[in-house]
């Protein structure tokens, strides 16, 4: 744990920059960086490291072998090569035994750390923002009123970012540096696949532990769902509507497997009020219907129909396992249908194949981090089981890595009028700076 002459300085440090970060952020909400879009903000966070002197990392999906690794998730809607990661690199400077050696700040083989390292990660990917005329302030105007900052990825998750990169700028500011490799990553695909947090590991970055400060309102997330994105494609016969009853409704058809489809939800739900973390949350598995499309004519029954939709699983089920409930339960009402039961429904699987996790109490990351938040926030650190997914699972999961996700507070995720608090991000920032600062020692500079 930092002592208090160190946190002072600490906290001088994050309050002196924190004008600075405050415009930070708003340069990352002003991006539009929905998925595929993500390349410009990229590009300037690359630039914004290489002027903090890091050593940049700056990829695509296209350069890891994401095909080749069992928890990759399909990209049926997205192009790899555009998709950017960016990974900056603090290497810890060469301790008294190596003040022989004469190295270059860019090799890593003189690195000398003594604290234990560190990965930062935090995406960029936001949803699309919906009608613009139902905003009160425009999506990506990062306006700020009453000491909230609005747009589309304030609270999810630029705002994190925002503290990570800062908490680090803190230490910076302090005359101080981490005394152990940090890794700060930005990363694609956490809303739709996962793949960029994947393609940071399989580019070899590894680290003692992960912290990826997603919204959580200063809590540690205990638990997360995993999830599944499949498309229902349906087909139909198109007749005149005044002759309906000769053809096939491919909405309506696709109307009944929903429905069908909530009702296994159900099921599921029932099981998880047995789950050792999930007993006590109402329904925590959710289904949601996302988007449809179908028909070519108001006046014609619709030939066609598609609806992509998202299903939750507990931690401890098989992705496998999840995919044939999935698929059965289709089947199992297509049968009660006589066009379906002729014309069976496809499947398809285009985003999220994503485990839940557990991040098992009394690791020494989240004892660390946990003083920290006290002596930033003074008081404890809650712990908080959520119904999402985030991208601790690559860490904690397949690569033994604690996964710890902790960050800002905001409101409106997904939402209209997304918004993040500033006041708590400051303290946010400070939270971070003095994990960092107990994690992985610090040096004078």
């Amino acid at each position: 744990m930092p002592d208090a002459a160190l946190l002072a300085r600490l906290r001088a440090a994050v309050s002196a920059n924190f004008a600075a970060q405050t415009e930070f952020l708003q340069q990352l909400v002003r991006f539009p960086s929905t998925r595929g879009n993500e390349a410009p903000l990229q590009d300037w966070m690359a630039r914004q490291f290489a002027q903090r002197g890091y050593s940049v990392d700056r990829f695509t999906l296209a350069d890891v072998p994401l095909p080749a690794h069992p928890k990759a998730s399909p990209m049926v809607e997205a192009d790899p090569a555009r998709s950017v990661q960016v990974v900056a690199t603090h290497r810890a400077k060469l301790g008294p035994a190596d003040s022989r050696l004469q190295a270059s700040p860019s090799d890593d083989r003189t690195a000398n750390p003594t604290g234990r390292s560190l990965i930062l990660q935090g995406h960029i990917d936001v949803v699309p923002e919906g009608p613009l005329e139902m905003w009160t302030y425009p999506p990506y105007s990062a306006h700020i009123h009453d000491g909230w900052m609005y747009g589309r990825g304030a609270h999810d998750m630029k705002s994190g970012v925002s503290a990570m990169v800062f908490a680090m700028d803190a230490l910076r500011t302090a005359g101080l540096a981490p005394a152990a490799d940090v890794h700060v990553q930005t990363v694609t695909e956490e809303e739709s696949t996962g793949n960029g947090a994947l393609a940071t590991l399989l580019r070899g970055y590894r680290a003692e532990a992960a912290l990826i400060p997603e919204p959580t309102g200063g809590t540690i997330t205990r638990a997360h769902t995993g999830t599944l994105w499949f498309r229902v494609k349906v087909r139909g016969v198109p007749v005149h509507v005044a002759v309906a009853q000769s053809g096939s409704n491919a909405i309506m058809s696709a109307y009944h497997l929903v429905l069908a489809l909530q009702q296994h939800t159900e099921k599921l739900n029932e099981a998880a009020k047995t789950h050792p973390w999930y007993n006590g949350i109402d329904r925590p598995l959710k289904f949601n219907p996302g988007i449809i499309r179908g028909g070519d004519w108001a006046s014609s029954t619709p030939a066609w129909c598609e609806v992509d939709c998202r299903i939750g699983l507990l931690p401890g089920t098989d992705v496998a396992e999840a995919q044939r409930g999935v698929e059965q339960a289709v089947a199992a009402a297509a049968r009660t249908d006589n066009f379906l039961s002729n014309n069976p429904p496809e499947v398809e699987w285009h985003g999220f194949m994503a485990d839940g996790y557990v991040l098992e109490p009394g690791t020494e990351a989240e004892r660390v981090l946990a003083a920290a938040h006290t002596q930033a926030f003074g008081k404890e650190m809650e712990a908080r089981i959520t119904t999402a997914v985030n991208d601790t699972r690559f860490y904690g999961l397949y690569y033994d890595i604690p996964g710890l996700c902790y960050g800002p507070k905001g409101e409106g995720a997904h939402a209209f009028d997304e918004r993040t608090n500033l006041a708590q991000l400051e303290t946010t920032t400070l939270s971070i700076a003095a994990f960092i600062a107990d994690w992985c020692g610090v040096r004078e500079v």
